[in-house]
């Protein structure tokens, strides 16, 4: 029987699949074909000598040394099509396995030459599901200067000065939710890390919405979601974490929501075990906070505090990777890397939200953060 071959393809700069593959996060498009236990990349002709040192053990080469008969097209999307098909048929392979990243040029390409397509929906995301030592290593470094920034925009807002009307003030200039936002970009920028998926710094109204940025002046005693997500540019792993924080005083309304949330937090870490469904870890959060007397209310912003979203994701190479902690998320695995990130929102009191990333284990999870959860952080 023929062995079978795998091909990934596309921009390892964007696609993380495929960079995990090549191991260079080269801008321009690149495949990765494995016929057996062989590998064989086809890359750019300026990135062959960098292609060949990640991964010395694999056939590296140059949509050149693959041109058809008819010639490589000046597109470079599209002579890589081209040379990965002419590879298959000097191979005389007749199918390929692909995963769902596979841009259309490379199949129109193939399917062609009648090269048949088997699309297989675990590639490319079970292998990245469970991380190895050095990927969980990453995950750690990111996350610890993610908290770097986490503690001092949080410090920052809890010790400002106030105007007369409430609003925070810092250097001068009214603290927005904007230009906290762009504190943290150069904080993060100076330490080799990028906010590309933005940050969140909301305070009531905005924060009903659990996944609104923020924006307009910050105010004291008003709960303000702070949930950064940087990307270290060095590794390409991602760090998130979240914390509320109260200029002043929280109203006893916020006091219970975080109480609350803090208490979901610690149900879902406890069942985050190893051949634990996801939905059990999220069923837990749901339990606590309805004990509390919060409801769910996801796809619907509501004036008090309702529960809107699931229990966390996976993390890597990307900030949000499968599976979820939801309904339907399915069985947890040993070696995966999650955020747990409970929250309540409402328009009327804010949101609150805290949210920490765990390496599950046979023995427990592990958690990579070290902050506090409270709300008071002037003198964290």
């Amino acid at each position: 029987m023929m062995n079978q071959v795998v091909l990934l393809a596309g921009c390892p700069g964007e696609n993380p699949t495929l960079y995990r593959e090549i191991g260079l996060p080269a801008g321009d498009p690149a495949a990765s074909i494995h016929v057996g236990n062989d590998q064989y990349i086809i890359i750019r002709d300026i990135e062959v000598d960098r292609a060949r040192q990640t991964r010395p053990n694999a056939v590296v080469a140059c949509p050149a040394d693959f041109a058809p008969a008819s010639g490589l097209d000046a597109d470079r999307a599209t002579a890589t099509a081209q040379a990965v098909t002419e590879f298959c048929q000097r191979q005389g392979l007749v199918s390929v396995t692909t995963d769902r990243t596979l841009p259309f040029v490379f199949a129109w390409y193939l399917m062609q030459q009648n090269i048949r397509l088997r699309y297989d929906a675990d590639l490319g995301v079970r292998d990245r599901r469970t991380k190895n030592a050095a990927e969980i290593a990453a995950l750690q470094q990111a996350q610890q200067v993610t908290e770097q920034g986490m503690l001092y925009l949080c410090r920052l807002i809890a010790n400002c000065e106030i105007d007369a009307n409430g609003i925070l003030m810092h250097a001068g200039t009214q603290l927005t939710s904007q230009r906290a936002r762009a504190l943290a970009a150069a904080f993060f920028s100076d330490r080799g890390f990028s906010m590309g998926h933005g940050a969140i710094v909301a305070t009531a109204p905005h924060s009903a919405d659990c996944h609104h940025a923020g924006e307009g002046p910050l105010r004291t005693g008003l709960p303000i979601i702070v949930d950064l997500f940087p990307r270290d540019d060095r590794s390409r792993y991602w760090g998130d974490c979240t914390r509320t924080v109260v200029h002043g005083q929280p109203s006893a309304t916020v006091r219970q929501m975080h109480h609350a949330v803090v208490q979901a937090k610690a149900a879902a870490v406890a069942r985050l075990m190893p051949g634990n469904d996801a939905a059990d870890v999220h069923r837990a959060v749901v339990e606590v906070q309805q004990q509390f007397g919060f409801p769910c209310s996801r796809g619907t912003l509501t004036n008090h505090a309702s529960i809107q979203h699931g229990t966390g994701h996976g993390i890597g190479l990307e900030v949000h990777e499968p599976i979820l902690l939801d309904e339907g998320g399915g069985k947890i695995l040993a070696g995966e890397v999650f955020t747990i990130e409970p929250g309540l929102y409402g328009r009327d009191p804010g949101g609150v939200r805290v949210e920490d990333m765990y390496v599950v284990t046979a023995n427990g999870p592990r958690n990579l953060n070290q902050l506090p959860e409270g709300l008071d952080w002037s003198k964290v």
